[in-house]
């Protein structure tokens, strides 16, 4: 069984419970729901239920696994004799030798089962940080990842050359031994991982000399990502059998690239949209004129209409970020800062009086074929400016 309800629901607590808060939900959901005090149907399914949540969160690499991935996290690395493995029940050791006894009756886990085959290699996460620049245009590049893969020396069973890993005498190659206790609710049978070979069933008595027993070395690989145009920060990249490899006969783990996006000094990314600023002189933005404007996509020219006010937003049509998924593109928006001047000269100073006299209502046209005041002063502070 393995439960698709989340975790921390099932336990009633939330997800930055503590240790201590984890283990007094799990005792008293125990309680209520023991088959044998509560004779509900489904009080069996609860309990069982409780218990795979409390042996994945009491356990911190589980737990880290579950919040990171979910259920895939848990469902894709652990099978169900691992989910309840050395899972600690504190102080409520008894609870410990009832789950034995109830998931060994229905083949959950414990009941003198064998240990498990060979066990698939852990998961990897890998953060690549690309330009905004990278992230429109998509970029095929290669990182560096460390990981641990099967000892080549000795095959991955961590026995020297020539010899093999031996039958645990304790356990007689199951990997658990199985204990009778009497507890309150009557006699169970609980199983535990055997200490002599911790659960693997053998015993390596001349150890590899190049993984020291380990059955694993770590190596440097170079992995090619494929980073998708419209990439934004967060999002993850699954490439199959790329983590850890698994003990010889199993599946290598997953590698899963997380994409961070830096940055960009000239443009802001709002979801498939590009904010950018275009500062504009004041005359253009009365008399209107065309700007060469920046993209991702290259430079673009750009209308600016007469008497265009301060933070007025243009729209740019399809300059802005593709979409993840799908065809289509988010646009460039372009809002229009006017530059003030600041420093004027005496030739700017006269025309703005002019400007400033004429500006109630007179007409601003010069003597036939002259420049009227717009023209002189559009001239003058292109010129000054």
């Amino acid at each position: 069984m393995s439960t698709t309800r989340d975790y921390y629901e099932i336990l009633g607590i939330s997800k930055d419970a503590t240790e201590s808060e984890i283990k007094k939900a799990y005792r008293k959901l125990a309680m209520q729901y023991h088959p044998d005090k509560n004779k509900e149907a489904d009080a069996e399914g609860k309990f069982k239920e409780i218990s795979e949540a409390y042996a994945v969160l009491s356990d911190t690499e589980k737990r880290e696994q579950y919040d990171r991935f979910g259920h895939a996290g848990i469902d894709g690395r652990y099978s169900q004799e691992d989910i309840f493995r050395n899972a600690d029940f504190g102080g409520f050791e008894d609870l410990g030798d009832i789950l034995g006894g109830i998931f060994g009756g229905f083949g959950g886990f414990g009941g003198g089962q064998r240990r498990q085959g060979p066990s698939r290699g852990s998961d990897l996460r890998y953060d690549l940080t690309v330009t905004l620049e990278q992230a429109a245009q998509g970029v095929d590049t290669t990182i560096n990842v460390p990981r641990a893969e099967n000892c080549e020396s000795c095959g991955g069973t961590g026995a020297k050359a020539g010899t093999k890993p031996k039958r645990c005498p304790t356990c007689q190659g199951a990997g658990q031994v199985t204990h009778a206790r009497n507890t309150p609710f009557g006699r169970f049978m609980s199983t535990t991982t055997c200490n002599s070979c911790h659960g693997q069933g053998e015993i390596i008595e001349d150890p590899c000399p190049a993984c020291k027993g380990t059955g694993k070395i770590k190596k440097v690989r170079k992995i090619s990502v494929k980073v998708p145009k419209g990439a934004d920060n967060g999002i993850r990249l699954k490439i199959r059998g790329e983590g850890e490899e698994g003990s010889p006969g199993a599946p290598s783990g997953d590698l899963y690239v997380v994409i961070h996006v830096e940055p960009h000094d000239k443009f802001q990314r709002v979801g498939d949209d590009i904010l950018y600023e275009q500062p504009i002189s004041f005359s253009m933005a009365a008399l209107g004129g065309d700007v060469m404007v920046p993209t991702l996509h290259g430079n673009v020219k750009m209308s600016i209409k007469p008497g265009t006010q301060t933070h007025s937003i243009l729209r740019l049509k399809g300059k802005g970020m593709p979409h993840l998924h799908g065809n289509s593109q988010g646009d460039q928006l372009v809002r229009i800062i006017v530059k003030t001047p600041t420093k004027l000269t005496g030739e700017q100073k006269e025309l703005l009086k002019k400007f400033q006299i004429l500006e109630g209502g007179s007409d601003m046209k010069g003597p036939k074929g002259g420049k009227g005041i717009f023209e002189k002063m559009k001239s003058a502070f292109e010129t000054g400016m």
